[in-house]
């Protein structure tokens, strides 16, 4: 199975920058593409940001221009760079990776890291 592990939230004003970092573990291989979710309090889980495995991206336009993913297929970390934050940002964000070619040895298709809290004040 695979394991991820995201870091880099916090505490950050409106305008300002925040890097957040996943850190995936186990059978690696497995992994094609890769995003990030989040999920305010009282809504649903929504996309963020994809990259598929040979680096192709994908955003919604609430985040388009101000977020970029990025991956590091060496060191198995997948980063989300995150400008121009405004409170609505305010979220537990989620990484996810898709393994659909191992679904074969008995995986669950997808991972999902355990969150972690993005705060923008006003």
């Amino acid at each position: 199975q695979v394991q991820l592990v995201e870091s880099g939230g916090g505490l950050v004003q409106a305008g300002g920058s925040l890097r957040l970092s996943c850190a995936a573990s186990g059978d690696t291989n497995c992994i094609a593409a890769m995003g990030w979710y989040r999920q305010a309090p009282g809504k649903d889980r929504e996309l963020v940001a994809t990259i598929g495995s040979g680096g192709s991206t994908y955003y919604p336009v609430s985040v388009k221009g101000r977020f970029t993913i990025s991956r590091d297929n060496i060191k198995n970390i997948l980063y989300l760079q995150m400008n121009s934050l405004r409170p609505e940002d305010t979220a537990i964000y989620y990484c996810n990776a898709e393994m659909p070619a191992c679904t074969s040895r008995g995986y669950e298709y997808d991972s999902w890291g355990q969150g972690t809290q993005v705060t923008v004040s006003s």
